[in-house]
């Protein structure tokens, strides 16, 4: 069952970048993997940097890709990612993962799912993406693009997750949050 799809996700901060993601599955996936150690905005302005260096997202051509020419991408000012080397392997194993499972096009993931627990399924089996991230990703393909297969709710977090996130306001809302949360974690620690 699916309803209205958003036509941007705000979460880059360039208009460009979120009408990409929104559109285009592969480019979601991509920040996807490339959202640690950056902030949001910075990881899902990734695919589109990547799109207007490599001239496409076509996940075969990026498997493709001598390992060395695809780490260029990722290091050409501005950098893609603080980690370009490995971020550009971890991008190059998942599109060869889209490219070899779902024909190069992510949104056979979700859209291909027999159920919930299906696309909980394939999410993990994906390169790069940990269980957090699936259920960022599980939020963002029933709140974001419509896409409730059977048993979604059963596969929600009761936290927020960046698929929460339909406005500006609210991914700097999920941000601070975010960062306060990670603040009483730090602080709780024991010390040595």
């Amino acid at each position: 069952m699916a309803t209205a799809h958003a036509t941007e996700l705000p979460w880059s901060g360039d208009p460009d970048a979120d009408r990409l993601i929104a559109a285009d599955a592969n480019a979601l996936m991509i920040g996807f993997v490339l959202d640690q150690q950056v902030t949001v905005q910075q990881a899902f302005l990734g695919p589109l940097r990547l799109k207007q260096r490599l001239g496409h997202l076509d996940p075969a051509r990026i498997a493709a890709t001598d390992p060395s020419t695809l780490e260029a991408a990722f290091r050409e000012r501005p950098a893609i990612h603080r980690y370009p080397g490995s971020m550009a392997g971890r991008v190059q194993a998942l599109c060869a993962a889209i490219a070899a499972d779902y024909g190069g096009d992510a949104s056979l993931i979700w859209t291909g799912a027999a159920d919930a627990a299906d696309l909980r399924r394939r999410l993990v089996a994906l390169p790069g993406i940990g269980d957090m991230k699936v259920r960022s990703i599980i939020v963002t393909v029933v709140k974001q693009l419509g896409v409730k297969p059977d048993g979604w709710r059963g596969e929600m977090p009761a936290h927020p997750t960046l698929g929460d996130c339909g406005t500006p306001e609210q991914l700097a809302e999920y941000q601070a949050a975010k960062r306060a949360h990670k603040a009483t974690m730090r602080a709780a620690r024991p010390r040595s």
